[in-house]
């Protein structure tokens, strides 16, 4: 997924070893679920501090959700039907994850091919479980419910305002003509759209079907489906197993045009020309170069949506759907890095899913390592390590922010009972974990050695998930000679260093190939430094307008990490560069104004009122507004505020009245691992249950000022 952490989408955690199992989850289960099949010693079972379920006392089958879409009143009603099949004796109780959005309204219970004929209604109740979420416990008809025989869950239910559940007045849409629907349910937010084993453990197939109102168009993450005109009715299937937060739903004013064979990019009437000349044929290209590497995609259907700037993150990994955010669109580069992050993600993330999302890495760091692959093999070595060094940089600027001691800077990230995984989403996730699978390409010394082992390591654990555990065990029983050589103890370079240590990675793999690319960046950045300010000279012998993006947004980048500047040198590079920098896209717009703010350079400051005007995404308001309240211009950023609050998502608008008005920080324990953080105020704080958790978060580190800028600009959770 491309989450908002970094500045641009780059898209949005990881392992541990095995916690006690509370008394609310049962016992007795070896160390794997179904769910994790494959080599490697028996381990303790799975806990995923996450989710309230009982999920390992049950099989999900398949479920089915039947909804009709109000949006005059902005609900969602209907019911779900689950296919559950006890694993062990004397299960009593049912628990699911659910939300105090969703209003329970009767469940029952039936048992096929028992001769029942009618369902029994089961009583039940709803206990609070964290600021995320609730758990629905059910009590079961224990006469009826033996291990090994399907029982029928039926549950009716209402929700509205959910965290997953994001309703759009027309006005902010687009096209500002209808209303739109989507969901978000990366973390653990789908559990405020349906009842759920909301863990990624656990995987089914699903189907749906889905009412609506004249001119609504429906989509949903799902291999097929079907409308009835007449009764305005889509229907869906998803035949391979998904976990809970792969569901995803989009209704609104869309339309689509074909790119490929099985391709096809949707969006609002008004975006449709542009993202197709945008995307032109490049999708059935990447798609084919990732089959090279990974082996067969697996999905069927590849298709894209462009959402609204209210989407809250960059982009996400939907099966057969992915989900991708229109303000994007202003970056070719940026657009494409996003979309092949995505691509790979249905080998890595979909496909083989981590367990637990302390594990997030598993999903993240390979489908980063794996988008660039795909970059390297469709557009050279050069423009990849150009890429690449842009996302080290930005990891290291983390680190100075956070210290090498930071907990979140580990890949497995323990974190307590009651954290929102979706603030853990950072830039080690991606970044330290593609430096980890590179160190294993390294450790084969052929890369192309490492695609067969990727492309087998997907066909083994295929519409499963996986533990840390199950990587590292296929990877050494793959490369006998590696484990004979005892790569996993090397010292310094311990995989277990690499996965629980704090700190930067343990190495970074060679991106010299880039030099042709990188080294003139370094060498005007170099020329600014040098000089108060440098002659204008030896400026023209740069020409930033033959630059890429990437060039310039690393440029900019590092001239950030070098402010406060002199005012002569803000008045040479306004002067220089300014006019350049207002005719490109907002990726290179937002980091020039940052350089603005942060210099407290006035003569361009309408150029920062200009921008947080037009554009309306969080991505790219979020880190101006932390910039402008960490200096001497918080009045201004009210200001503006107060200006633009009417056309901003009500979530995005809750999210900046707590950087105008207030702070907050999420403390560790003593041994390291992540402690819940309560917000301050339901009403003004992110992680309400009203809205997603902002993105902004660190863990660990306040949510203003550089730090949480940081995060918003260089992790693109793709999540």
């Amino acid at each position: 997924m491309m989450a908002e952490i970094h500045q641009t989408p780059t898209s949005l955690c990881c392992c541990r070893k095995s916690l006690s199992v509370s008394g609310a989850r049962c016992v007795g289960e070896s160390g794997r679920s179904s769910a994790l099949p494959g080599p490697g010693s028996p381990r303790c079972p799975l806990v995923d501090v996450a989710s309230a379920s009982n999920f390992r006392c049950f099989q999900l089958r398949h479920f089915h959700l039947d909804l009709r879409l109000n949006f005059a009143v902005k609900e969602m009603g209907g019911w779900l039907v689950l296919d559950l099949v006890p694993t062990q004796p004397g299960v009593n109780t049912l628990v699911l994850d659910s939300h105090p959005s969703l209003l329970i309204h009767s469940i029952d219970c039936k048992v096929p091919r028992a001769g029942q004929e009618d369902p029994v209604s089961l009583t039940y109740r709803v206990d609070p479980f964290t600021d995320y979420g609730s758990s629905l416990n059910i009590s079961l008809p224990t006469a009826t419910v033996k291990p090994g025989h399907l029982i029928q869950i039926t549950v009716r239910y209402t929700t509205t305002d959910g965290p997953a559940i994001w309703w759009l007045d027309s006005e902010l849409t687009c096209g500002q003509s209808r209303p739109l629907l989507f969901t978000q349910g990366h973390s653990v937010c789908n559990r405020s759209f349906f009842p759920c084993f909301d863990t990624p453990a656990v995987k089914s197939t699903y189907t749906a079907t889905v009412r609506v109102p004249d001119g609504v168009t429906v989509l949903m993450s799902a291999s097929q489906s079907s409308y009835s005109k007449q009764d305005r009715l889509f229907q869906f299937s998803m035949e391979f197993p998904v976990p809970s937060y792969l569901v995803a739903l989009v209704a609104g004013e869309l339309q689509h045009v074909d790119v490929g064979p099985r391709s096809r990019v949707w969006a609002e009437p008004c975006l449709l020309s542009c993202a197709l000349k945008k995307l032109g044929g490049s999708m059935e290209r990447w798609l084919g170069v990732a089959e090279q590497l990974f082996g067969p995609y697996l999905w069927g259907r590849c298709d894209i949506v462009f959402l609204p700037p209210s989407f809250p993150i960059v982009a996400m990994e939907n099966p057969c759907l992915t989900f991708i955010i229109a303000s994007i669109l202003e970056s070719s580069e940026f657009l494409l890095i996003d979309v092949i992050h995505e691509i790979a993600h249905s080998w890595f993330g979909n496909a083989v899913t981590n367990a637990t999302w302390e594990e997030m890495w598993l999903s993240e760091g390979l489908a980063t390592y794996a988008q660039r692959r795909i970059t390297t093999e469709a557009y050279g070595e050069a423009f990849t390590c150009l890429e690449t060094v842009v996302r080290l940089d930005a990891l290291h600027r983390q680190l100075r922010l956070l210290g090498d001691n930071n907990p979140v800077s580990k890949l497995r990230v323990k974190f307590e009972s009651g954290v929102n995984p979706s603030t853990l989403m950072n830039l080690f996730t991606y970044e330290k974990g593609f430096c980890f699978v590179s160190y294993l390409s390294q450790l084969c010394g052929d890369f192309r050695r490492f695609d067969c082992f990727l492309r087998d390591y997907i066909s083994e654990f295929k519409f499963k998930s996986v533990v840390a555990q199950d990587l590292i065990d296929f990877f050494l029983t793959y490369f006998p000679e590696l484990k004979d050589a005892a790569v996993a103890q090397r010292e310094g370079l311990e995989f277990e260093r690499w996965l629980s240590d704090c700190g930067p990675p343990l190495c970074e793999p060679d991106l010299s190939a880039g030099g042709a690319l990188i080294q003139p960046v370094q060498d005007l950045c170099d020329l600014w430094r040098t000089s108060n300010p440098p002659d204008l000279q030896m400026l023209m012998t740069f020409d930033l307008s033959a630059w890429s993006t990437f060039q310039i947004v690393l440029f900019l980048d590092r001239m950030l990490d070098n402010s406060p500047l002199p005012h002569d040198v803000m008045v040479t590079l306004s002067g220089c560069y300014s006019s350049l920098f207002d005719g490109l896209n907002a990726e290179v717009q937002i980091r020039w104004l940052q350089m603005v703010v942060r210099n407290t350079f006035y003569p361009d400051l309408p150029q920062v009122r200009a921008f947080l005007h037009k554009h309306t995404s969080r991505m790219y308001t979020v880190p101006l507004y932390e910039d402008l309240v960490a200096g001497v211009m918080k009045s201004v950023a009210v200001e503006i505020f107060y200006q633009t609050q009417r056309r901003l998502h009500p979530n995005l608008r809750r999210t900046l009245q707590q950087i105008l008005f207030q702070t907050s920080t999420a403390p560790t324990n003593q041994n390291g691992s992540v402690l819940a953080v309560m917000p301050p105020s339901p009403s003004t704080s992110p992680p309400t249950s009203v809205q997603p958790p902002s993105p902004t978060a660190t863990a660990t580190a306040s949510t203003t000022g550089t730090t949480a800028t940081i995060a918003l600009r260089d992790v693109n959770v793709s999540a």
